[in-house]
C-alpha cells in the first residue's frame, strides 16, 4: 500500500488518508461483489470523485454525467484517476437554422 501511495499525486493521497465516507464505502463493496461475480445488475453511481484503485480493474461501472449513465470499464491505465474523468458532462453544441419568429437579420449565417 505504501508503494501505491508513492505513485499517487498529493490530492489523491490526501483524499485516501482522510478516510472514505459511507456512500463510497457502499460503492466499493458493490465493486468487490461484482468482481467476485455475485452481482447481476450493473453498478450505477453518481460518485464521480472516487479514486480508482487496483482491485477495481475489470469492473464496468455506469457513471452519471448529469443527464444519463455512461458505462465505464475500468482498465489498469485508469488507476489513481477519478471516475468522473472518464465521463464528460457536456456535449458539443450544434446550432440549427433560426427558428420561427426570428428577425430577418438572424437569417444570416457566416460561411466560416
Amino acid at each position: 500500500m505504501e508503494k501505491l501511495f508513492q505513485m499517487f499525486p498529493s490530492r489523491a493521497r490526501r483524499s485516501l488518508t482522510r478516510g472514505i465516507n459511507e456512500s463510497k464505502r457502499k460503492l466499493i463493496e458493490e465493486i468487490k461483489s461484482a468482481k467476485a461475480g455475485n452481482l447481476k445488475n450493473p453498478i450505477r453511481t453518481h460518485l464521480r470523485d472516487l479514486i480508482i484503485l487496483p482491485y477495481m480493474v475489470g469492473v464496468q461501472v455506469n457513471v452519471y454525467s448529469g443527464k444519463e449513465f455512461t458505462p465505464v470499464t475500468i482498465s489498469p491505465q485508469m488507476i489513481n484517476h477519478y471516475l468522473g474523468e472518464f465521463v464528460i458532462t457536456n456535449k458539443r453544441v450544434s446550432h440549427g437554422a433560426p427558428g420561427v419568429g426570428a428577425s430577418r437579420s438572424s437569417l444570416y449565417v457566416p460561411l466560416k
